[in-house]
């Protein structure tokens, strides 16, 4: 038999999910679209990892990171739960030890990570504004009327990028459609809008701070090669896209999930398991807190929000 060890990184846009092997190897990965129910997501992306896995692997360990890591951790039993900066840089030193500096643009927030003998030193998020984000990029090329996965290829047919003012997804949108009217080329108008997102994530997300190579650059927005196009201009260095880039917070914690392994074996088979969260008021006192009960198989198995013990009282 061979050990796995399972990584889900849930995040607002997508759910990611690997399974590695004891070399960190991916036996089986997944990435699928999160659609506002993380609990389902992630119970759809278990079956389908679970059909793409060879009978003699048994799950040794499983970890969650991302922004709901904590109720899909609960969910799972997962042996490790923890923030996206650990498990983005976790993963990306095993395969990149040298690196000083990794870039990462999601679906909905963005963050950059700098490093120091494979130590964080300093890390930032940008959570606040959506802009410059892949779900501001897809919400612009339907406007355009171009697939997501064309959009890069567009920008890079582009010798004249216009000048988009994405700061703000609202100025941004009216900045696209003036441009578009006043008859700017498509491939300029897309060109123009990925430059735009490097420099609001380096006048934003990056302010400040100094970025030294070698470079990685994760997120789902890394696979556009536009974007990733005007950050080595910009930057004037070279930027690592691995092929997995979209992945490695899921690869990040399936490593600490093998490295934090309690000899348990874990079984997958959670798809009839009812997992449901109730929120509630507790009106106990001043506070005032909200209440968010865990429910598992009608159990109630644990609450969160309370800022005092009359909140623990809550049923």
């Amino acid at each position: 038999m061979k050990n796995g060890y399972l990584g889900i990184d849930i995040g607002s846009i997508s759910t990611k999910g690997v399974i590695i092997d004891d070399d960190n190897n991916i036996i089986t990965s997944l990435y699928i679209w999160t659609e506002g129910n993380p609990i389902e997501a992630v119970k759809k992306l278990i079956k389908k990892l679970q059909n793409n896995l060879p009978n003699n692997v048994l799950i040794k360990g499983i970890g969650t990171t991302g922004s709901a890591r904590k109720l899909i951790g609960l969910m799972v039993d997962a042996n490790i739960v923890k923030n996206e900066i650990i498990a983005h840089a976790i993963g990306t030193l095993a395969f990149y030890p040298d690196v000083k500096t990794i870039l990462e643009i999601g679906g909905q927030d963005s963050k950059i990570i700098l490093l120091n003998n494979q130590m964080i030193t300093d890390y930032a998020m940008n959570t606040l504004c959506a802009a410059g984000t892949g779900s501001f990029l897809s919400s612009q090329a339907k406007r355009l009327g171009v697939n997501i996965e064309e959009f890069g290829s567009f920008a890079l047919k582009s010798t004249n990028p216009v000048k988009i003012a994405a700061r703000c997804t609202v100025f941004a949108e009216s900045d696209l459609i003036h441009k578009a009217q006043v008859g700017y080329q498509k491939e300029d108008i897309i060109a123009g809008l990925c430059k735009s997102i490097v420099l609001n994530y380096l006048n934003n997300v990056a302010k400040g701070k100094k970025i030294y190579g070698p470079v990685v650059f994760q997120g789902g927005v890394s696979k556009n090669k536009g974007v990733v196009k005007y950050f080595k201009e910009i930057l004037k260095t070279d930027v690592i896209v691995d092929p997995n880039s979209h992945l490695m917070g899921a690869i990040g914690i399936a490593i600490l999930a093998r490295k934090n392994k309690t000899g348990k074996t874990y079984n997958l088979n959670i798809q009839e398991i009812s997992f449901k969260t109730i929120g509630s008021d507790c009106g106990k006192c001043a506070n005032n807190c909200e209440i968010l009960r865990i429910y598992k198989n009608n159990q109630l198995i644990d609450a969160w929000g309370n800022k005092c013990e009359k909140g623990l009282k809550v049923k």
